[in-house]
């Protein structure tokens, strides 16, 4: 990230262009990475500080930009918790921004398909940059409903095992810039830190699948496999309690998961041909 300190406006953009556009591209930087923030933890919103530990900047500094993204409607804020939270801006503009190929649509047996298998809760992960967005959500019957992510949440890659298993798909140095680029992040939103993450990418990469056992939140255990969208690469993950996903099982999981998988991607491939994504 950027540094903390802001840089001091120059009297002539033409003077010093390097400079006037650093400081442009800085701001906006700094306002993607507050809407990014606010939106890895979806529908929980939250408050000042816990934004500004999270993206590095000073409580004031971070104020002044929070309240003008409020003044704008792209976020909101609660009268009593004072939380902040996605506005209706985004939601607004997002009715326009329709991707070229719906792949929570083309997911949606498949995902059907594995919560009757699995009795739990299936989630799809798409990758966005340095983010796995959630796009679509499936429960199975058991009791006790894993519900760790909104449709919509983003969150950095190597949180949760859809975005890991992302990681363990990619390229060596692709998924250690990956993870050198969030390893600020990691700590404000879960258990691990950079090092943890690229051991659990390497453990990943040795098991063929995912696997994340209460690092996001205690007692709940995650199972990822990712697979080729065009040229882009998405994920199905599977999440439980625990002591539903012990070594015997979660292997188990794992090779319905890949069973599946292997399946859609072979629906998927003519679309990719046709240069769908």
């Amino acid at each position: 990230m950027a540094s903390t300190r802001l840089r001091k406006p120059q009297t002539s953009a033409a003077a010093n262009p390097p400079q006037a556009a650093r400081s442009g591209t800085q701001s906006i930087e700094r306002v993607v990475s507050l809407l990014r923030i606010v939106a890895s933890k979806g529908r929980s919103g939250m408050r000042l500080a816990e934004v500004s530990a999270a993206c590095g900047l000073p409580s004031s500094t971070c104020y002044r930009m929070l309240q003008r993204l409020e003044i704008e409607g792209l976020l909101e804020r609660h009268a009593l918790t004072r939380k902040y939270f996605l506005g209706a801006l985004l939601f607004e503009l997002g009715l326009l921004a329709k991707p070229q190929m719906q792949l929570a649509e083309r997911c949606e047996h498949t995902l059907a398909a594995l919560a009757e298998h699995t009795k739990d809760t299936l989630y799809l992960s798409e990758r966005r940059g340095l983010e796995a967005v959630c796009s679509a959500r499936a429960l199975g019957d058991y009791p006790i409903k894993v519900l760790t992510l909104d449709v919509g949440v983003r969150r950095p890659l190597g949180i949760g095992a859809g975005g890991l298993a992302i990681l363990c798909a990619l390229p060596d140095k692709e998924a250690d810039e990956i993870i050198a680029a969030n390893a600020a992040l990691y700590p404000s939103l879960s258990a691990m830190d950079a090092e943890q993450v690229r051991a659990a990418v390497q453990q990943g990469r040795k098991q063929g699948y995912s696997f994340l056992d209460g690092p996001v939140i205690p007692g709940v255990a995650s199972v990822g496999v990712a697979f080729a969208v065009g040229h882009s690469i998405a994920a199905i993950s599977v999440a439980a309690i625990s002591s539903r996903l012990d070594p015997t099982r979660r292997a188990a999981v794992a090779a319905e998961l890949h069973k599946q998988v292997r399946s859609l991607s072979g629906s998927l491939e003519p679309e990719a041909a046709k240069g769908i994504q």
